[in-house]
């Protein structure tokens, strides 16, 4: 097993083999399974996120039970068609089937953990985006995953992917990372070059906090993908152009270890700080819940506690 990124790199190019075909390798001698068996399995993942793309953004979208998410990626799509758009087609298609999949996690749909549920929506976000521009055939979009998969195995093993355990710079910044990787590889770029992609990636996003509201995994869960996916298309594209993190990849994953066990409890997915406890934050809770709650924001030292009444 690799246990580093760096050993991973160097075994590509010791072997002149990518990435992907070394997770695949390993996986075959790990698990005494033939070639194929693992393919199909990595490929039945594909689908699953290829189908939640297209639930998310079919007719209206999908909703959550809690009505606090759904339908904004149909929205987006829209207006990205009308053409008159900031960010340009590519970001965008990246953006509505991040979306898409993780309104369908909070539609309790079918999605893939890519690393986990919460940032299920970065990787196929970048996939999709460039899909079509690459001219990508399944076979490579499968690829795609194998070569993520490496990255995500040694950030699981040397830091963590939960954000009760490091904040959504575990979860979202991960998946991050591993998109960044995976999209330079599908691109031609070298392994040392999707190295540097992933230590962008989570450079970027390190101490990003995990604030669930109401502890549900939609707000700000879902649009936080977004910026996942976008983030990691721009480390890929400043990785592929010879920009380099300087931190090394293993250096950033330790330091997002570090980060992660700094952080309060309260912004590792408790709902009781950031975003969560904020006063709308709160009362989105209790509309849901019902519950009678006392929150008082750490950070905040001349606010009242926020009760019940105060919504009444």
């Amino acid at each position: 097993m690799y246990n580093k990124i760096a050993e991973l790199v160097t075994a590509a190019e010791e072997s002149g083999k990518p990435i992907s075909e070394l997770m695949l390798l390993q996986e075959m001698a790990k698990s005494h399974r033939t070639r194929d068996e693992i393919w199909e399995q990595m490929r039945n993942n594909y689908h699953v996120m290829k189908a939640a793309v297209e639930k998310g953004l079919a007719g209206d979208g999908v909703s959550s039970p809690t009505g606090l998410t759904g339908g904004e990626a149909v929205k987006l799509r829209n207006y990205r068609q009308r053409g008159k758009t900031l960010s340009g087609d590519d970001l965008l298609i990246a953006v509505e089937s991040a979306i898409a999949t993780n309104e369908v996690n909070a539609s309790l749909g079918i999605i893939c953990a890519t690393p986990t549920a919460g940032s299920s929506g970065t990787l196929p976000g970048v996939m999709f985006a460039i899909k079509d521009k690459l001219d990508l055939t399944e076979e490579q979009m499968v690829q795609m995953l194998f070569c993520a998969s490496g990255f995500g195995m040694v950030i699981a093993n040397n830091a963590m992917i939960a954000g009760a355990a490091g904040g959504c710079q575990a979860e979202v910044g991960s998946a991050s990372g591993m998109a960044a990787a995976a999209a330079v590889e599908i691109a031609g770029g070298t392994p040392e070059q999707a190295s540097e992609a992933m230590a962008m990636a989570i450079s970027n996003l390190l101490g990003l906090v995990c604030d669930p509201v109401a502890g549900l995994v939609e707000i700000p869960c879902v649009k936080r993908n977004a910026i996942g996916a976008v983030n990691a298309l721009i480390s890929a594209d400043m990785a592929l152009a010879g920009l380099t993190n300087k931190i090394p990849a293993d250096d950033v994953i330790e330091a997002m270890r570090k980060v992660g066990k700094n952080l309060p409890a309260s912004l590792r997915e408790t709902g009781l700080g950031g975003l969560a406890a904020t006063r709308e934050g709160v009362r989105l809770k209790m509309m849901i819940f019902g519950q009678q709650l006392e929150v008082k924001p750490e950070w905040v030292d001349d606010q009242p506690p926020i009760k019940t009444n105060l919504f009444e």
